[in-house]
């Protein structure tokens, strides 16, 4: 059996923020693959449904960066909002 080529990024809630996650690993050059309980692609997709992301072994290191820029610039946002109702 081959070794499997990708490794777990990382797992979300909700398909659009895995979609995010996508767009900006691919835009990097990096490759990502996402992967959903197949149940939530019934008729009724749920918004918060947990989604793996998958990268190439040899990129995981890059990906994790990114992601982790990519939390800390959200982080950031969510507490500017957070200040702006107070």
């Amino acid at each position: 059996m081959d070794e499997m080529k990708y490794a777990r990024l990382t797992e979300v809630l909700g398909r659009w923020k895995a979609e995010i996650v996508e767009s900006l690993l691919e835009a990097e050059g990096i490759d990502a693959e996402l992967v959903q309980d197949s149940l939530s692609h019934t008729f009724y997709i749920h918004a918060f449904a947990p989604v793996q992301i998958f990268v190439p072994k040899e990129k995981i290191v890059r990906a994790r960066e990114l992601v982790k820029d990519l939390e800390d610039v959200l982080q950031k946002e969510d507490e500017d909002e957070e200040e702006n109702y107070e």
